[in-house]
């Protein structure tokens, strides 16, 4: 083997097609833009443009309000905690916290905390601390002797 003598495969590589280069190449005259007008050209932006028409967007009736500092919340379910902890990611011995969960690769980031849901089977007793978690998750994480540290509620002020 030299170096002269290395190729790709049959078919590996495969020629641009080169445009409006007269009719016979088949991607002659329009060059496979279609006829004239704005799309035609360079830089079209017609994605929600009717022709002048109030688009579709702007004429079905907005609802709702969107809150701009809504809290985010991570979701965990039982069976996952269950697989983390039979694959050896977790410890069930130690306290498990956002901080744990994020290490044991359950996500990311744990954003503004983690909430536990009650899907799929825990087998393992645990210790968990989350800013929420349904009551069936609770329900069951204490079944097995474990229990879910969850922060104080805030207390209310007296009315003065």
């Amino acid at each position: 083997m030299r170096l002269n003598q290395l190729a790709d495969n049959a078919g590996a590589r495969k020629s641009r097609m080169r445009v409006a280069r007269g009719i016979g190449s088949g991607k002659g005259k329009t060059a496979g833009r279609g006829g004239k007008g704005q799309t035609a050209r360079s830089g079209v932006a017609i994605k929600g443009f009717e022709g002048g028409q109030m688009p579709l967007h702007r004429r079905i009736p907005k609802r709702g309000f969107n809150k701009p500092f809504r809290k985010e919340y991570r979701v965990v379910n039982l069976g996952q905690l269950q697989a983390a902890i039979e694959a050896g990611r977790l410890d069930p011995a130690k306290p498990l916290d956002q901080a744990a969960l994020v290490a044991a690769g359950l996500f990311k980031t744990g954003r503004d905390g983690v909430r536990l849901l009650a899907k799929g089977e825990l087998k393992s007793k645990i210790e968990i601390a989350v800013v929420g978690a349904s009551a069936a998750a609770k329900a069951a994480v204490e079944q097995l002797g474990g229990k879910v540290m969850l922060p104080a509620a805030p207390s209310e002020a007296p009315a003065a």
